[in-house]
Order: C-alpha cells, then structure tokens, then sequence
C-alpha cells in the first residue's frame, strides 16, 4: 500500500503531465493555425472589411491569453473527470482544438470568407459544447473557457460581414 506521501507525490506529477500536454495541445494548434494565416497577402487585404474590425496586432493580443485560458481550462477540468467522463471531455477538447486550426486553414487557406464562415460557426458549436461539458465537472475551468467563446463569437459575426461585404467570394 502506498504511502500518503506517494499518493500526494503522484496526484502532483500526473496534475503537472495534464497541464503540460493541454498546453502542448494548445500550443501546437496555435502554431498549426498561424501558418495558415498571411494577413499581408493581396487577397486578404483586399476584401473589404468592417470598419468596427481590430487592428491586426490586436488578435495575437488577444489570442495568447485566450490560447492560455483554454491550456489551463483544459488541465484543470481533466484533472477533475475519471473514466468515461475524462475520456469524452478530452474528446471535446481535442475536437475543438481541431476545429479551431480548420478555421484557419477554411478562411486562410482556401481563402474563402464563405468557407471561413462555416468553420467559425462550427467553432461556436463546439466552443458552446466544450463549455456545457466542462460546466458538469468543473464550473471554474467553464468560465474561464468563456472569453474564448466570446471571442470566437465576435469572430464570427467579423467573419459574416467580411463574407457579406466579398460576396462576390467564390470559395
């Protein structure tokens, strides 16, 4: 029978190990989107954009920290959750980080406004399901996936006027 010392040295290591890999998780989807996105390139910046549309500096400003919140959401509510729970809330959260790089690579990509518009509006589906799974186990590790969800939220109505205002878009 184990100690409690060696139960409480091991809660630790496998709570660092969860972070660690929600972090590598984050991290590689940030990097697997951001190399879909060119800003500078003439198709972007010649679709014609809301006035009510943030500076470019400002999304890696926002992104990092919200990149941060969904790491940290994510390790502690998988810490939180045994079997079949953690299973299906690991799932989700590997679904979403999914989705959100497909939006890059949608809008990006493609450059479609329309194809863009379909992957953040999936993006709101699996954000809203992300955050309804994570609210049954951990209520704290929910609100603070909630600034990601407003975000994308805002990104999609950016994205719908940006399709609408290019609708002449073929992609």
């Amino acid at each position: 029978m184990k100690s409690v010392k060696a139960r409480v040295s091991t809660r630790r290591r496998a709570g660092w190990q969860t972070y660690a890999l929600t972090a590598a998780a984050v991290t590689a989807t940030a990097v697997a989107g951001a190399r879909a996105v060119d800003a500078d390139s003439a198709w972007y910046r010649n679709l014609e954009k809301p006035a009510w549309q943030p500076p470019s500096w400002a999304f890696g400003a926002v992104w990092t920290p919200l990149y941060a919140s969904i790491a940290w959401a994510g390790g502690h509510a998988l810490q939180r959750t045994h079997g079949r729970s953690r299973r299906r809330l690991a799932t989700s959260l590997g679904a979403n980080l999914a989705v959100n790089v497909a939006w890059n690579w949608m809008f990006f990509g493609r450059h479609s406004t329309k194809a863009g518009l379909l992957g953040t509006l999936m993006l709101d589906v699996s954000n809203a399901e992300l955050v309804h799974r994570t609210a049954r186990t951990d209520p704290d590790a929910a609100r603070a996936l909630l600034p990601y969800a407003t975000w994308c939220a805002f990104a999609t109505a950016l994205n719908g006027s940006i399709a609408w205002r290019n609708r002449s878009d073929v992609g």
